[in-house]
């Protein structure tokens, strides 16, 4: 694989970053909403101080960097620093947006933050960006406390950034709104790397399985795998289908080995996405 990034990459890092700052300077720093996150940190002593938040984050980004260049690869890296460049220019851009009053509404701007930073750190993970931040935090942590997962420190890191809002604002409530805020931005995120889970996976355990089968794939012009299995308690060989099929046809297929076979023993999971021949193309 090649390491060298690709132009579309860095437009689309650029957008992460803009929308990025939009939400911080627009709708989190206003109320002092603080979602974690090395963003959060700068929001908190921008609170305390009035410095720049751009300038704030690109005081701490820069050292953390620096420290985590052996960690990262090249190509990681170069992202990395990228995105510390275009976040804090965008930062710069945008900070007047702060004078701009969208809503008076804490909540209804702690939601709506988060859906922009969720969908602005989705395009950026998309393309396995970084801004910097808790993500090298995690990285230089991990060296000292091997023992947990970088996305365990993360987190630990953003908790104590969200706790920390409420004691600099000393206001329960703004520590309850970057929460509200920090759960949004990672709901967000996930649904833009992972997609909206639109389709469900299907294990059938029946003896009636090549009817059951044959249904499928004359009702539902859909294919089916066959597993083979064995009863724990009876030892017996089980024939298990495994079908994947869209939300809408999750009914239909119920109803159908339902008819089919009313004995048959059906286990329904949702997926995130699926990739092939009846879904979307990999």
């Amino acid at each position: 694989m090649k390491s060298e990034i690709k132009f579309n990459e860095i437009i689309i890092l650029l957008i992460g970053c803009f929308f990025m700052a939009i939400s911080i300077n627009m709708f989190l720093n206003p109320h002092n909403i603080a979602p974690g996150g090395l963003t959060g940190v700068s929001i908190i002593i921008n609170t305390l101080t009035g410095f720049p938040i751009w300038l704030i984050n690109i005081i701490f980004d820069i050292p953390l960097f620096l420290f985590a260049f052996r960690i990262l690869g090249k190509k990681d890296a170069t992202k990395t620093l990228l995105g510390i460049i275009f976040l804090t220019g965008s930062l710069k851009i945008t900070e007047n947006l702060g004078n701009i009053q969208v809503t008076n509404d804490v909540l209804l701007s702690s939601i709506s933050g988060g859906i922009i930073l969720g969908i602005a750190l989705g395009l950026i993970f998309r393309i396995n960006g970084s801004t910097g931040g808790t993500d090298l935090i995690g990285l230089l942590a991990n060296k000292a406390f091997s023992s947990l997962s970088v996305p365990t420190l993360m987190g630990f890191a953003d908790g104590c950034v969200v706790i920390l809002s409420g004691v600099v604002s000393r206001n329960i409530e703004i520590a309850l709104y970057s929460a509200i805020t920090l759960y949004i931005i990672v709901k967000v995120s996930d649904i833009m790397v992972e997609g909206i889970n639109t389709s469900s996976s299907f294990m059938i355990i029946s003896d009636k399985y090549v009817e059951v089968g044959n249904a499928i794939k004359d009702e539902l012009k859909r294919g089916a795998t066959i597993l083979k299995g064995q009863g724990l308690y009876t030892g017996s060989e089980k024939n298990v289908l495994l079908v994947v099929v869209s939300k809408k046809e999750v009914v239909t297929l119920k109803k159908l080995v339902k008819h089919t076979d009313p004995k048959a023993f059906i286990i329904i999971s949702d997926i995130f996405e699926a990739l092939g021949e009846g879904f979307k193309p990999i």
